[in-house]
């Protein structure tokens, strides 16, 4: 019903916070740092919503009219997309970062990797 409006939430804080950082990196010089980190999880947040919103509005669960959810209407509907919104929302929204956290971790790991290669190298020459 409205379980995409969850990841868009946190979507919208990641890009707010995202440019804020990128602006603090910017004025410290630092290129390919944590804002670019943070841009992948934006982009899966946001493409994710989209689809799910997109999906919504095939089903027509979502309206281009007030109240725009349809479970909006109707009170134990709303209760029911809470719900929704409450489960299926913030479990999409938590699978999603904690997938993005893998991918950090992994980047992290091979960034080190990759430099202590190139310091073993440059040791040789």
């Amino acid at each position: 019903m409205a379980c995409f409006l969850v990841p868009t939430a946190e979507a919208v804080v990641t890009t707010i916070v995202g440019k804020a950082v990128k602006n603090k990196e910017k004025k410290e010089g630092i290129t390919g740092g944590f804002s670019e980190k943070l841009g992948w999880l934006n982009g899966m947040l946001w493409g994710g919503s989209g689809l799910l919103a997109f999906e919504h509005l095939w089903h027509g669960e979502v309206t281009p009219f007030f109240p725009f959810l349809t479970a909006a209407s109707d009170k134990t509907e709303t209760a029911a997309m809470l719900y929704e919104m409450a489960t299926s929302g913030t479990a999409m929204a938590a699978v999603v970062t904690l997938v993005w956290a893998g991918m950090v971790a992994v980047s992290v790991k091979l960034r080190k990797s990759a430099d202590k290669s190139a310091l073993k190298e440059a040791k040789k020459v």
